[in-house]
């Protein structure tokens, strides 16, 4: 391939942030644009995906003097935590204070001082410290999405204007180029002009939401769920299963305006979905548009309560509490109309089908299946759910579309649990972070800590959490132990230049139910821009890096002096 060094005067608009609204349907029906003859952009490191661990990858080499390009499919960056939706982060007690890296706790300040100076707080509101504008019970911190993408962007905007960062928004990476275990270049399609660019770059990092870089470039990767034979994990099946995936969430965002009526119309596939019990092992308990569901950790059934004026539900969570994003006692009198609350709830969760490694006309219909469940229960919720007075349905729940930047009401991208993994150097197993698996495998010196990592590059902490899946599992929920996160687990065994940045790291379908979370999501990216930069910085290969104790000390060393922990502190040894 002729390499063009003319390119970064491309009149292509390379660096421009696209604007036009976007999500997955117009990302997969906008794919077969007649081709156009390419263009060549090369920069230190491109970057595939926008979300939090692209934007992290692309923040930790950017602050390192690093040219940068970053590719995204949708026109919003920022991932789960913006265009899917979920900006009420799944998180652990002590984020405030660690097991995060300061770049992400920093990114969490930085969205409440935005409602500080952008927002009419009420003055109590305003002197939290803590602010939690949609005192949501699921995270210490819930907000607009619209609220982290500004912050987000204010973030990248210096590395923009300098050109140090060329944002290709609204591009999907087509096709790969590889020389045996190096990747020589990507090709990105714009997904509004069919324009074609060639990325070439020292290093690529993958930060997609399902590891769409694995299958172009050839690097070996596995997916779904692997057997108890193959990692002697306790939760692990008998039988391998590749096809076994966690469940995707179309998430949404509602309100609630009493006396109204903006009931939409009847989604077309509402029948299907009203009357579906969910054929799953152990059982659900009974149809999924209902409000009640199966216990996560003992599978029992358990019932929910749901009253969007946000009133208490005796002794069953509130769901509109739940992920409430806005809650308009946090502002000014008559500033919202009412509070807004985020959808991503078990009564949505898709998992019919598994959509990775399937052919394109099968996804986009699994994607069109996800968003007509989505539509279904709210649906549902205005025409037929129980309310506390024994009526049904709340006709003044309004889709909001706009907090979510679609015209359909749903969020641009599903929320994705489970990607395409690297065979990994290292592989993180249950006997490493699961609580039970652990002391089986270290008896009574584990005590209650996570193995430790000699090559650990950050550190993190949530429950086993995989929902229900393709396979027809129910939830799969348990105990693990704050953890490190091991380089070996970003290094793939054979590739020598491409870095996954997601959930697409050495874990596996059990361990990825604790390492998908936002935060440590977050942290593997900044980790793999930080390897990156180092390993060009020394002149090394990153799998060198981990080969010799020095290097990997003085690599150690080099990411703690930027923000990010590679142990937990002692003092939370002990908890539940």
């Amino acid at each position: 391939m002729k390499r063009r060094n003319f390119i970064r005067s491309l009149s292509l608009s390379t660096s421009a942030i696209v604007v036009a609204p976007a999500d997955i349907t117009s990302v997969i029906s906008t794919t077969h644009h007649q081709k156009k003859p390419s263009h060549e952009l090369s920069e230190d490191v491109v970057i595939a995906g926008g979300g939090m661990g692209g934007c992290a990858a692309a923040l930790a080499l950017l602050r390192n003097g690093l040219r940068v390009v970053m590719t995204e499919e949708t026109d919003w960056i920022g991932g789960q935590l913006t265009q899917q939706g979920l900006s009420c982060p799944d998180e652990h007690p002590w984020i405030e204070s660690f097991g995060a890296t300061q770049l992400y706790r920093d990114l969490r300040m930085a969205i409440r001082e935005y409602y500080i100076r952008h927002y009419p707080l009420t003055e109590s509101a305003k002197a939290n410290k803590y602010l939690n504008p949609g005192t949501g019970s699921v995270s210490r911190l819930c907000h607009e999405p619209r609220a982290a993408l500004a912050v987000l962007n204010s973030m990248l905007a210096p590395y923009l204007g300098s050109g140090k960062l060329r944002l290709l928004l609204q591009h999907k990476i087509v096709s790969a180029d590889t020389d045996g275990d190096k990747v020589k270049a990507l090709k990105a399609r714009s997904l509004q002009t069919g324009n074609e660019i060639i990325l070439t770059a020292p290093y690529f990092i993958d930060a997609t939401e399902l590891g769409e870089l694995l299958p172009l470039t050839k690097t070996e990767y596995v997916t779904g769920a692997e057997s108890r034979q193959d990692t002697r994990e306790l939760h692990a099946p008998e039988k391998a299963d590749p096809n076994n995936n966690q469940a995707f969430t179309y998430c949404f965002a509602m309100d609630y305006l009493p006396g109204e009526n903006h009931i939409i119309d009847k989604p077309k596939e509402y029948n299907r979905w009203l009357n579906l019990v969910p054929d799953l092992t152990p059982s659900w308990p009974g149809k999924l548009l209902a409000l009640s569901y199966s216990t996560p950790s003992t599978l029992q059934p358990k019932t929910l309560g749901f009253d969007p004026t946000g009133k208490p539900t005796g002794k069953t969570l509130n769901l509109w509490n739940y992920r409430r994003i806005a809650d308009k006692n946090n502002f000014s009198q008559g500033f919202y109309a009412g509070d807004i609350s985020i959808v991503n709830w078990p009564q949505n969760d898709y998992f019919v089908h598994n959509i990775i490694d399937v052919n394109e006309k099968d996804f986009h219909h699994f994607i069109e299946q996800g968003k007509q469940l989505s539509l279904s229960l709210f649906y549902w919720l205005q025409t037929a759910a129980p309310r506390p007075d024994g009526g049904l349905g709340w006709p003044g729940l309004r889709l909001r579309g706009d907090v979510v930047g679609t015209a359909d009401g749903l969020a641009k991208y599903p929320y994705i649990r489970e990607s395409r993994r690297i065979q990994s150097v290292f592989t993180v197993l249950e006997e490493h972070v699961g609580k039970e698996n652990r002391r089986l495998v270290a008896g009574e010196k584990a005590g209650d800590k996570a193995a430790g990592f000699f090559d650990s590059v950050g550190a993190g902490y949530y429950h086993i959490d995989l929902h229900p899946s393709t396979g027809g599992n129910n939830y799969i929920d348990f105990a693990s132990l704050p953890f490190q996160i091991p380089l070996g687990a970003l290094l793939p065994r054979r590739m020598k230049n491409l870095v996954p940045a997601n959930k697409n790291i050495g874990t596996t379908h059990i361990t990825n139910g604790c390492y998908r979370l936002h935060p440590v999501e977050w942290n593997i990216g900044e980790a793999a821009g930080m390897l990156i930069a180092y390993s060009l910085g020394k002149k090394i290969a990153p799998h060198a890096v981990r080969e010799k104790k020095t290097i990997l000390e003085d690599f150690q060393q080099f990411i703690r002096a930027q923000g990010i922990a590679t142990q937990w502190p002692e003092e939370i040894s002990n908890h539940s």
